[in-house]
């Protein structure tokens, strides 16, 4: 007789734990991720406490008796500028808070998910971005972390997989949240953010949370390691908007 159950996995989150980092958001308004229901969420605009990971999810076991999901949302924009006139302090807090911060959660998620019973026993989501894929920003912080995030996926994958958890890694594009609007965007700027995707329109903070509660949800049990670009198919396309002549084969 087959062991392959009639239903599909849930695609619900009822019942799970979860807590979400940098979940507030730069203005009014759904960001990438504020909107979610997190058992507690930890502060990323100041500077990470060594124990603050550890209080976290301290917290959801006491409170709730068990961690199920970790969201690593926290990021900034970070230090401006080129390797030649980059701040190197201001370079040092970004990687703290987009790279340090999302390890210092892990260590202490791991082990709390990992008491969990079942073949599958925790799900860590990742917050990366395209600029982590690509590069092509004006600035050198960013991408860096960015993509620093998305082989530290992979690495955490393999680690953590025989602890029945899985860690996977949402890149979204240019969407529209207030962590673009907040300080003033013009229409303009807008319209040629819009125009990168192959499918010519605009995303939000709900596209991007949507990915992210599929693969934190057992619809994705099946999935680590996993980088899942949120873009409209930016990153699937090189040249989108140039003329047919300048094809190399014209």
């Amino acid at each position: 007789m087959s062991e392959i159950s009639a239903q599909p996995p849930s695609r619900s989150l009822k019942g799970k734990v979860a807590i979400v980092t940098g979940a507030g958001c730069a203005g009014e308004g759904i960001g990438n991720g504020p909107w979610w229901w997190p058992c507690y969420s930890c502060s990323s605009r100041r500077h990470l406490r060594t124990a603050a990971g550890e209080e976290a999810v301290a917290t959801a076991v006491r409170e709730f008796g068990r961690l199920d999901i970790l969201v690593n949302n926290v990021g900034i924009g970070g230090a401006a500028g080129t390797a030649v006139n980059v701040d190197m302090a201001d370079w040092a807090r970004g990687l703290e808070i987009n790279v340090s911060s999302m390890v210092q959660m892990t260590k202490y998620a791991v082990p709390a998910m990992a008491k969990n019973t079942g073949e599958l026993r925790g799900s860590i989501v990742n917050m990366g971005s395209v600029a982590g894929l690509k590069g092509g920003t004006p600035h050198l912080l960013y991408p860096t972390s960015k993509g620093a995030i998305v082989n530290m996926t992979r690495a955490m994958a393999a680690h953590h997989a025989a602890d029945g958890i899985r860690v996977n890694c949402v890149c979204p594009g240019m969407l529209y949240t207030p962590m673009m609007y907040a300080n003033g965007l013009s229409e303009e700027a807008r319209a040629a953010r819009k125009a990168r995707s192959l499918l010519g329109t605009e995303g939000t903070g709900w596209d991007c949370a949507c990915a992210v509660v599929f693969l934190a949800s057992d619809h994705a049990r099946w999935m680590t390691g996993v980088i899942l670009p949120v873009d409209a198919g930016t990153t699937a396309a090189v040249g989108i908007g140039l003329p047919k002549s300048a094809s190399v084969n014209a």
